[in-house]
């Protein structure tokens, strides 16, 4: 019997978790892409927009920039242009992500996790 996969990779940061946790609170003005140190290569990161119920997850593997995208309803769908982008040390810029403006929008509250 034959499975549907043709390829399996398995990512381990050598059996060391990484972890990191935070709270951005935007004003008023306009919504900007942010950058966020959490001093690791994530592997896992969840943005949650807390005000409105919202949430991102981005998973090793998926495009960079990319996310999933949840809303209050439960619907489900895929961001590929404004989601989440892994920083890598080509760009200098390794052990961090930065969230699009479209996630990180004014006046809301929003909690983070990194996964490594």
């Amino acid at each position: 019997m034959t499975t549907g996969f043709t390829t399996n990779t398995q990512s381990n940061a050598a059996g060391v978790l990484n972890h990191a946790m935070g709270i951005a609170v935007t004003d008023a003005g306009g919504a900007t892409a942010t950058k966020f140190t959490c001093g690791f290569t994530p592997r896992i990161i969840r943005w949650t927009n807390v005000t409105d119920s919202i949430k991102h997850e981005w998973i090793e593997g998926m495009t960079s920039p990319g996310a999933t995208k949840q809303v209050a309803n439960g619907t489900s769908s895929l961001e590929t242009t404004n989601g989440i982008t892994v920083g890598t040390a080509a760009g200098g810029d390794a052990g961090t992500f930065t969230v699009a403006a479209a996630i990180i929008i004014a006046s809301k509250s929003h909690v983070w996790e990194a996964i490594g």
